[in-house]
């Protein structure tokens, strides 16, 4: 039967190394994946030397992640956009419809002004689709309705309305 790898007993040397590598300021993963033992193997240890490891690095590093993922959400976000518009403009431009059947089974096709109804369905269909997943991605900043509702006042009391 074999012995997981992070069930063996840990020897001196691999203790002293943990020590060691922690000295130099490396993170937990970065000694697991040197010594070749388990993450928590590690925490445990340096839990039992009185060795705690700085997070300010990884706190960071996360930060960054986070404001790298936003960024990629709103790019996202832009292209379904863009997506969108041209699905809506494709309504009101020139289309080719086709149909394939009959007895010989012929396909034929023709330029028409505009698409068909249910084509324009379609394209309503994913346009709608690409500008709710992209509502998702970067919601909308919430309106200052106070702020709207003081500017009508000001706008009727100047046009003389009530």
């Amino acid at each position: 039967m074999a012995v997981r790898k992070d069930m063996r007993k840990v020897t001196d040397a691999e203790r002293a190394e943990i020590i060691r590598l922690h000295g130099e300021g490396k993170g937990r993963n970065e000694i697991a994946r040197l010594i070749g033992r388990a993450q928590r193997t590690v925490s445990i240890i340096c839990g039992e030397e009185g060795l705690v490891f700085d997070v300010t690095m990884t706190e960071e590093a996360t930060r960054h992640r986070v404001a790298h993922l936003a960024d990629r959400r709103a790019m996202l976000a832009e292209a379904l956009q863009d997506d969108a518009e041209r699905l809506t403009a494709q309504l009101w431009e020139p289309a080719t419809v086709y149909r394939i059947g009959g007895s010989s089974n012929s396909y034929t096709e023709r330029q028409v002004d505009e698409p068909p109804a249910d084509a324009k369905k379609d394209l309503m269909g994913a346009a709608g689709i690409a500008i709710e997943k992209s509502l998702k991605l970067v919601p909308p900043e919430r309106e200052d309705t106070e702020g709207l509702a003081a500017v009508d006042q000001w706008l009727r009391g100047m046009i003389g309305g009530e």
